[in-house]
């Protein structure tokens, strides 16, 4: 199961993702990851909740395979509307949420974080928008939650990512850490708000989303409009389409040698990535 949840006896909601190999998330993926998250805010034994990830990394975006495999607009607009789905949720939540995030954090993954109330990454981590590069747009709005606007424009326009450590310097990130320690760090911030008093923890996350200066969601659903927009002038799909032919050829070279996969990219390297994801 892609999604899945464990509530823990200190009332810390423990949500994993695990989609291999890059955590790139299909349309059902995404309702799933939702859905979880809405009942766990839903549930008043639940007083904090953590979204992680197993395998490579965090979050590698949408599935573009699934989208390109259809013939009609049908996936590209069920992932639009899954996104949607799973970043309101993690917004709305009633109870405060965590991100633990691991290695590469892109389009999608970027949505998660930057809505999520706390931010907890490992060393290895870093985040990024591929997705002008997949002619796409959108999770702008979440990455400005993340990074100075000016870096947000940039990173934007040259598809460039940034190291958990630079966003942990303007304070997005809360602790950057040892790969082998984030989820017990990210327990352990979990376990510190799920001792206050949990209705006034549930007052506070209102309070914070009613005073937030950015409607995320909205913002959120007014670049989406323009991914669809370049998608009917044929600009969308035609950079998708070249995504997946570039994935199948490096799969079809890396089976043919031994040893692990390529590793993602450098840091702040152009984002030409091994993942299957945007948005």
């Amino acid at each position: 199961m892609a999604v899945s949840t464990t509530i823990h006896s200190s009332g810390i909601a423990e949500i994993v993702v695990h989609t291999p190999p890059v955590n790139a998330l299909a349309v059902r993926d995404w309702y799933d990851l939702a859905d979880a998250v809405r009942h766990c805010g839903h549930d008043p034994a639940v007083r904090a909740a953590l979204v992680r990830a197993q395998g490579r990394g965090f979050n590698a975006g949408v599935n573009i395979k699934e989208m390109q495999r259809t013939n009609d607009f049908d996936a590209l607009l069920g992932a639009n509307r899954a996104c949607y789905a799973a970043f309101a949720a993690v917004y709305d939540c009633e109870v405060p949420v965590i991100a633990a995030v691991h290695g590469f954090c892109l389009g999608g993954g970027v949505g998660l974080a930057g809505n999520a109330d706390i931010v907890v990454a490992s060393e290895d981590a870093y985040f990024g928008l591929p997705e002008v590069d997949r002619g796409a747009l959108g999770a702008a709005t979440h990455l400005g939650r993340l990074v100075p606007q000016h870096l947000m424009r940039a990173m934007v326009y040259t598809c460039r990512n940034v190291r958990a450590t630079e966003l942990h310097a303007y304070g997005s990130v809360l602790l950057v850490v040892p790969t082998a320690e984030l989820r017990a760090e990210a327990l352990a911030v979990a376990g510190e708000i799920a001792q206050k008093d949990p209705q006034v923890i549930r007052r506070a996350k209102e309070v914070l989303n009613g005073i937030d200066p950015v409607d995320v969601k909205r913002s959120y659903r007014f670049e989406q409009g323009f991914t669809y927009e370049l998608t009917l002038t044929g600009a969308g799909g035609a950079h998708r389409d070249g995504f997946v032919a570039e994935r199948e050829t490096r799969d079809t070279r890396e089976a043919a040698v031994e040893g692990p996969p390529l590793s993602p990219l450098p840091y702040l390297a152009h984002t030409t990535t091994d993942t299957d994801g945007t948005r």
